[in-house]
């Protein structure tokens, strides 16, 4: 096979794989690491989207295949002993782990005690269970090339906004969460989290509402603490936070909109309605 030349320079093992480290492209954090032959960096070259070489089912594989959760290549970069590729992605879903966290680094060694331990620092953003029920069980995440059999599974509002990432579009996904919403209106309280909000009620619809608004002002507040002199893996931190316990409002005010049968076009459509009008003039006019 004759390589390209910038292929040429690169320092296959003797497998004529390359380890491929995934760093995202805004805060530089380091989503996952897979392999690459060949054949999977030239196509991520040329489609500007991460492709890898799967060891344990010896063929390519496309981040995203299974769960939707596709990377964005920005840039591709070659250590010094060209033996080693970092990509510069934009990683769709937030989520680059096949246990639904955004990292598949999520274990931290903590040396505070007597005894190293291993701690996981990493919330669940979405329950690996929903993420793949489309697929043949297999993740597509090679943080161990191997299915995601033993992933905790989550109990929280993540497991019910599970949703196919292939359309990044908002107002899609928007429309694939009402249709979730109405769907668990008619299961088993046992089966979702948000099946056993309908069972208890609209109060407990809107307690949670009230819960994760506050919440989210903590994170605020916390994010807001961050200045110059703040590590970057702290402010990393509580950027993510921030975002997630907005996501986790808005999903517990939909789901307050799906008790009422109102699908969130509506919301969409008064806020199309207020586009373009003076804030004060609209609050006038109520």
């Amino acid at each position: 096979m004759n390589l390209p030349a910038w292929l040429a320079t690169i320092n296959f093992n003797a497998d004529g794989l390359i380890p491929a480290i995934a760093q995202d492209h805004q805060s530089g954090r380091i989503l996952m690491m897979a392999w690459m032959n060949a054949e999977a960096l030239q196509l991520t070259a040329e489609t500007h989207t991460a492709l890898y070489f799967s060891r344990s089912r010896a063929k390519l594989w496309h981040k995203g295949e299974s769960s939707g959760h596709a990377q964005t290549v920005h840039d591709i970069r070659l250590d010094c002993d060209a033996d080693v590729i970092v990509l510069s992605v934009t990683q769709a879903g937030g989520i680059a782990c096949h246990t639904g966290r955004e990292s598949c680094f999520y274990q931290r060694l903590d040396l505070s005690g007597d005894t190293p331990e291993w701690q996981t620092v990493d919330k669940v953003l979405k329950d690996p269970a929903d993420i793949y029920q489309s697929s043949t069980g297999s993740s597509d995440s090679q943080a161990s090339d191997t299915p995601a059999k033993d992933a905790s599974l989550s109990t929280t509002a993540s497991s019910d906004t599970s949703l196919d990432q292939t359309q990044s579009d908002t107002t899609s996904i928007l429309q694939q969460l009402d249709q979730v919403l109405a769907e668990r209106k008619h299961a088993d309280a046992d089966s979702s989290y948000v099946a056993s909000l309908y069972a208890k009620g609209l109060n407990k619809i809107l307690e949670k509402v009230g819960e994760e608004s506050t919440e989210s002002i903590i994170a605020a507040k916390d994010f807001a603490s961050c200045d110059e002199n703040t590590d970057i893996t702290q402010y990393d931190a509580a950027r993510h936070e921030f975002i997630y316990e907005v996501a986790d409002v808005w999903f517990h005010t939909l789901v307050g909109l799906a008790w009422f049968d109102i699908e969130s076009d509506s919301v969409l459509k008064e806020l199309g309605r207020r586009f373009g009008l003076s804030g004060i003039d609209e609050k006038a006019s109520r």
